[in-house]
């Protein structure tokens, strides 16, 4: 098992496998490096070298009491990055770890990234505010919170179905990835779990965005009820100074997943480009 420590004593879990350009998948809320295997698989055997890690609190990661906001996972990642001397890399973020990429990107990217990738992510802010009288309530991540307080247990079992658009019509659900999903969640720690909300909800990268200038892939699906797509990937695309999206009708939040090789297709085709 491959672990690093931190400069703060925080023991991160991460994979790297293979050799050549090297892919970094940063997971989303509150899963772990486990939520790429479809990603990793595949890109390991076109030729890449891939690696991921499970956020602080997450998966097999030190469960820390505390560091579970943005600025600390971006340090957190750039310490990876430099342990591994990765040049040239790409940088994958889903959900949560849009936001983690992108302020990795901003932060200390410079010189080191080629490229990077926003799935179903968190950009630029979730959270409903005067500035973005749009966004979601703060009342649903209220109720996150209460819940992953409260009943994490059935909770991690629940947010399956609109995570994975299972509670649709004609939905085929496969209850494998559903309870992988709760194995994830209940392998991380509820205090990394329960601060990481406000991180993902709140934490506006508005900046982050419009100081990127490498090119930036924005995946997300229409049908997203995890994190919306009018308020989130379609004004993420905006900002972006070299920015490309890419919508898809239908798609779920965790389509990484459910649609792994439409995803991997478009994702294979700029790395490529």
């Amino acid at each position: 098992m491959s672990t690093l420590t931190l400069k703060d004593g925080t023991e991160i879990y991460y994979k790297d496998w293979g050799k050549g350009q090297p892919v970094f998948f940063h997971h989303g809320w509150p899963l772990s490096s486990d939520d790429w295997d479809a990603q990793m698989l595949f890109f390991l055997e076109q030729g890449y070298r891939v690696i991921a890690h499970d956020r602080r609190g997450h998966g097999r990661s030190e469960q820390t009491p505390e560091g579970h906001n943005m600025d600390t996972y971006a340090s957190d990642v750039d310490e990876i990055v430099t342990a591994l001397d990765l040049k040239d890399a790409i940088h994958v973020g889903h959900s949560t770890g849009g936001g983690e990429v992108i302020r990795y990107v901003a932060q200390y990217g410079k010189g080191r990234v080629a490229k990077a990738v926003l799935i179903s992510a968190v950009t630029p802010i979730m959270v409903k505010t005067e500035n973005n009288p749009d966004g979601v309530p703060m009342s649903v991540f209220d109720d996150i919170r209460n819940n992953t307080t409260h009943h994490r247990q059935q909770f991690y079992i629940d947010i399956t179905f609109p995570f994975y658009g299972y509670n649709r019509e004609g939905a085929n659900i496969s209850e494998g990835i559903q309870r992988n999903w709760w194995r994830q969640g209940m392998n991380g720690s509820i205090k990394a779990h329960y601060d990481c909300i406000k991180a993902f909800s709140e934490t506006d990268f508005t900046e982050d965005l419009k100081n990127t200038e490498i090119p930036v892939l924005v995946l997300h699906g229409e049908d997203d009820q995890i994190v919306p797509f009018e308020t989130t990937g379609k004004v993420a695309a905006t900002l972006l100074k070299n920015g490309k999206l890419i919508s898809y009708p239908g798609f779920p939040h965790g389509m990484p997943t459910t649609e792994a090789e439409t995803i991997n297709k478009d994702l294979l085709s700029f790395f490529q480009s």
